[in-house]
């Protein structure tokens, strides 16, 4: 068995804090982890509020005031361009920083709002879709298929559990979604074959690291001590698990992670150059397809935003700008006959 001793390099195992933070950001983060909010707000929280510090030149947050905060807005327009979902976003990070972990509410927020508009998703049609897909092999092509057959993002793709899939029922449970909101949504039933075949590899893959004696498995915020036997029971091993055992950074503990979203990244950008797709498209496009090829089908824009997880309705009403023109009958006076 090939055994990593370098440290595990993935997007969702969060890194160790001391057990008694000083440092403002280390209190930071365990406040944070004491919400239970999900690694990737923390990480992205924190990059605001970083940048935040040093376009005041270092300055404690407890010194600055809703006036600091406004220069900071405004600048990210004036002179980094950002996007509007961007500003909003670190908005939220300084929101969070004042109103909850300082204790300092934020009042009369004015700053220059973005003027970039949003843009509308590229998506792929169902033909270039498959053709992609049908490029890929092994668990890289189902990963995709689940991106583009369930509405997953790649990271709920990568992180399935064994128990997440219920054939019985038709349906897989995203469990570590973003923002922690769990879902069902669609299990495509020209995927069960395949899916209950890598099933039975994670399983007999699972038993031979148990023998080895290894075979635990990484579980998120305080359930390895909540439940001392899940982390090496069947029904929480990874579904894409990784080729190899790596150290988690955490518990010093050699064990198997789930495969790298990155990895799955990388296939898909060589796939789509591979067959001529010019767009600009990635793993995030086949959530943007799922979406509205469904939509293009007659499928109810609010069973869509439920299997997409959104909790906002006008997020999901973006799709209907993407659906042409012409497939809500309408035609250019260029096409009307003579």
């Amino acid at each position: 068995m090939k055994i990593s001793n370098q440290v595990f390099i993935v997007e969702d195992i969060p890194k160790p804090i001391p057990k008694n933070p000083t440092r403002l950001m280390d209190q930071l983060r365990a406040f944070i982890r004491a919400k239970r909010l999900s690694y990737k707000t923390e990480k992205t929280y924190c990059f605001w509020i970083l940048r935040f510090i040093r376009f005041h030149k270092r300055n404690h947050p407890k010194t600055l005031t809703v006036i600091h905060v406004n220069e900071f807005l405004s600048d990210l327009v004036l002179h980094e361009n950002v996007s509007v979902n961007t500003q909003k976003t670190a908005l939220n990070a300084l929101a969070f920083l004042y109103n909850q972990f300082l204790l300092m509410p934020l009042e009369g927020v004015e700053f220059k709002p973005s003027s970039r508009e949003r843009r509308i998703p590229t998506v792929f049609s169902h033909q270039e879709a498959i053709s992609v897909i049908s490029q890929l092999s092994g668990q890289f092509r189902l990963i995709t298929s689940l991106m583009y057959g369930s509405g997953l993002r790649v990271m709920e793709s990568v992180r399935l559990r064994v128990q997440d899939v219920d054939f019985n029922n038709g349906c897989l449970i995203v469990r570590e979604a973003k923002g922690n909101y769990w879902r069902r949504t669609l299990l495509p039933s020209s995927l069960v074959d395949d899916l209950q075949k890598q099933v039975s590899f994670v399983l007999a893959q699972h038993q031979k690291d148990l023998t080895d004696g290894f075979g635990s498995v990484y579980l998120p915020f305080a359930l390895e001590r909540k439940y001392p036997n899940a982390s090496t029971s069947p029904g929480w091993q990874y579904l894409f698990p990784a080729t190899h055992l790596s150290v988690d950074p955490r518990s010093k503990i050699k064990r198997r992670h789930h495969i790298g979203e990155q990895s799955v990244q990388r296939k898909v950008k060589a796939a789509v150059k591979t067959v001529g797709i010019h767009k600009k498209s990635g793993c995030h496009t086949f959530r943007h397809s799922f979406a509205t090829n469904l939509l293009r089908n007659g499928t109810d824009i609010r069973a869509i935003q439920e299997m997409l997880g959104h909790r906002d309705i006008s997020t999901t009403q973006i799709y209907t700008h993407v659906v042409g023109m012409h497939e809500r009958g309408v035609t250019s006076p260029l096409d009307f006959s003579n």
